[in-house]
């Protein structure tokens, strides 16, 4: 991956809580993330993907548009990882279902991995990974199995996990050795890619 003279981007972790939107405007007014980001002169911030308005966890921001769409792509598969809880609880045919696939209404959408996280009462936590970012896929994967979200965490996006010392609503940018291994290991997937069989 080249830069041109502007130099290295800027990559930015944001701890999403929800009640935010990810959007420079809203005619609702409602609070967006661009409000907490650090500001820039001479660049912008460009988020890395979406989540909804009641999703929380892991969001990313890059000054460069070159390097938001290599995460983005869907042809790269960017792993995406959330925490997930639900009221109820997924038997082992659900969750078979969901790793082979759900028809959704545009297109099949699969799990790489779900996972039990334990629970009590009527909510039930689960561990799910998937490489793609569809409009609400994982609340409507899970209740095309019959179940409803109560609520949604992102954790890692792309290898980048959500620091847990990070509280919602803060940011913090990559220093530039964690941008280089970073940007070192996109380069080497983007190598392999054409022999991964997707």
């Amino acid at each position: 991956m080249r830069f041109g003279a502007a130099g290295a981007p800027r990559l930015l972790l944001y701890h999403k809580p929800a009640g935010e939107i990810v959007s420079r405007d809203d005619p609702q007014r409602r609070d967006t993330v661009f409000e907490r980001l650090p500001r820039l002169r001479a660049a912008r911030w460009i988020a890395i993907g979406r989540l909804d308005y009641n999703t929380s966890g892991l969001l990313l921001f890059t000054t460069s548009g070159e390097l938001a769409n290599r995460l983005m792509h869907p042809v790269h598969g960017a792993l995406r990882e959330y925490a997930v809880r639900v009221r109820g609880a997924l038997g082992e045919a659900q969750m078979e279902r969901l790793r082979r696939g759900v028809m959704l209404t545009d297109g099949l959408a699969r799990f790489e991995s779900v996972e039990d996280a334990g629970g009590s009462g009527s909510n039930h936590w689960y561990r799910v990974a998937l490489r793609e970012g569809r409009n609400r896929e994982v609340r409507r994967m899970l209740e095309s199995v019959g179940l409803t979200v109560s609520r949604l965490i992102r954790t890692a996006f792309g290898g980048i996990r959500l620091p847990r010392s990070l509280r919602h609503g803060q940011h913090r940018e990559l220093d530039p050795r964690e941008l280089r291994t970073l940007l070192a290991r996109i380069e080497r997937e983007a190598h392999e890619a054409p022999a991964k069989t997707r």
